[in-house]
């Protein structure tokens, strides 16, 4: 077996935390950094490690981690052991990264607490499996910079409280999400997007994301089925 389909083959290590790249050579990996903070110290052992291992670059993913990329498979088992770091969940049927931006604990247009609520998510959803894979997002005001509008799950913080958002995509069929709910609190977020993921779980279909299920039973059978309203 040659060429592409030797590549596909390999394209992912899954036990290694591993994607390979478009030189059917050199892998990629991710350490988790959850929203992308990092501290000074974190940012330099990334760096010496893939200066250690001649990585061909380094690169902030859209799941808001620093890549590492071009490393040889042989120098993958090394590279995680220098860096002693969790792995972000690189491929799979997962719920991936939650990504969030500083909200008030940085960001002077902060209105709801973003970090926190991004940081909770991430840990409470973090690998967990699913029939496909599941985007979040949680923005501190309506700037909307972790973009939700185009996540499965979107939060979107405003002067009364979170709004919440469903269905929402990228890619060759991009679907804005449905707003489901308004003024919520960061518990009320949080129990809504439990009775989501179960209700996906449970319905959920291979390669179909949330917003597809939607289109398919309608969102007020959506909103029935989980419990979800606008306030």
């Amino acid at each position: 077996m040659f060429g592409r389909e030797a590549i596909l083959l390999k394209s992912t290590i899954p036990e290694k935390n591993a994607i390979i790249q478009r030189d059917g050579e050199t892998y990629v990996i991710a350490p988790r950094t959850p929203g992308g903070i990092v501290d000074p110290a974190t940012l330099r052992k990334i760096a010496d490690v893939a200066e250690k291992y001649g990585a061909a670059t380094l690169k902030m993913t859209s799941e808001q981690k620093m890549a590492i990329v071009g490393l040889k498979e042989e120098d993958i088992d090394a590279a995680w052991a220098d860096l002693g770091m969790d792995a972000g969940i690189v491929a799979g049927p997962f719920v991936k990264a939650v990504k969030f931006c500083p909200g008030t604990t940085f960001c002077r247009k902060g209105q709801q607490d973003a970090v926190s609520l991004g940081m909770k998510l991430e840990a409470r959803y973090r690998g967990v499996k699913l029939p496909y894979m599941m985007k979040m997002a949680v923005s501190g005001c309506p700037s909307s910079c972790s973009e939700p509008v185009i996540k499965d799950v979107g939060v979107m913080g405003t002067a009364t409280g979170y709004t919440l958002m469903v269905g929402g995509s990228a890619g060759l069929k991009p679907r804005l999400a449905d707003v489901v709910a308004k003024g919520l609190s960061e518990d009320e977020v949080l129990a809504a997007v439990d009775r989501i993921v179960e209700f996906f779980k449970n319905y959920g279909e291979n390669r179909k994301r949330l917003g597809t299920i939607i289109d398919k039973i309608g969102l007020e059978e959506f909103k029935k089925e989980v419990g979800l309203w606008e306030k």
